[in-house]
């Protein structure tokens, strides 16, 4: 085990991405593994992990990626505020225009949004989650790439704890692809296929971030609160108003306090 740290800590950040990512695929693809094991999913069960979900994205945000990002600023002699707010503002608007132009299906939802299109509704699920992968692959390739740079703030354990804490987020999301399809008439092995397959954006995202970052290192305080904005407009858009999407929504909200919270613990105990 410890041959295995070592090799792992003296890997390139690009190669550690992949690898952290890689990981956070599997994680997907093992929810969408439960089609194997239930046609249907309790509406209460899957509000809270989508709670969950959204509880460590929003923790992430902040602990791994937006403070990081203000202390390194500071060091640069920069405000800041500065790299906070643009890289925040341009990550939720660049979600904003794919989730504008790029056609998708939200959970729960019967109208497609983005471009019109003549996909299948199953597809343009698979799509919806895809998009929403980019973002946290992107966020921990660029916290490997700013732990491998050795700037201040960022610290190998801490992109460590932020793919951890990715990884049990998918979860949810790949049981919450799968089911679904499963209930729109597809085979099990198919949901399964299209469930773990919107994962798999996420070792490139996370390779393109730490590569991108690596090359263009005064932008890394940037990258990081992009990565930010992009997630919490994931959170905002998707991932809160489909776990509140129902009568009792009290367990939904204490999914996302123990999301929060963990994440909060896996950043600062191991960051």
């Amino acid at each position: 085990m410890e041959q295995i740290i070592n090799g792992f800590i003296h890997l390139s950040p690009v190669i550690q991405a992949l690898l952290a990512t890689l990981f956070t695929w599997f994680v997907t693809a093992l929810g969408a593994a439960m089609v194997f094991f239930f046609k249907t999913i309790n509406r209460v069960v899957l509000n809270t992990m989508l709670g969950f979900a959204a509880g460590v994205m929003i923790a992430a945000s902040f602990w791994s990626l937006l403070a990081p990002a203000i202390e390194m600023a500071e060091l640069n002699n920069m405000p800041g505020w500065l790299p906070a707010v643009i890289g925040f503002l341009a990550g939720g608007a660049f979600l904003w225009l794919v989730d504008r132009f790029m056609p998708h299906l939200h959970l729960g939802s019967k109208e497609p949004e983005g471009s019109k299109s003549s996909l299948q509704r199953s597809v343009l699920l698979v799509l919806a989650i895809t998009l929403h992968n980019i973002p946290e692959g992107l966020a921990v390739g660029v916290a490997f790439a700013a732990a491998g740079a050795d700037f201040a703030g960022s610290t190998l354990l801490g992109a460590v704890a932020l793919a951890i804490g990715i990884g049990l987020q998918n979860f949810p999301e790949g049981a919450a692809v799968s089911i679904p399809l499963r209930r729109e008439g597809l085979s099990r092995s198919k949901s399964f296929l299209y469930g773990q397959a919107s994962g798999l954006v996420e070792p490139i995202a996370g390779m393109l971030g730490a590569y991108l970052v690596l090359i263009m290192k005064p932008i890394l305080p940037f990258a990081l609160s992009f990565a930010a904005g992009a997630m919490i407009y994931v959170v905002v858009e998707e991932l809160i108003p489909e776990a509140q999407n129902d009568t009792n929504t009290d367990l939904s909200t204490i999914g996302v306090m123990i999301g929060f919270a963990l994440m909060m613990f896996l950043d600062v105990a191991l960051g």
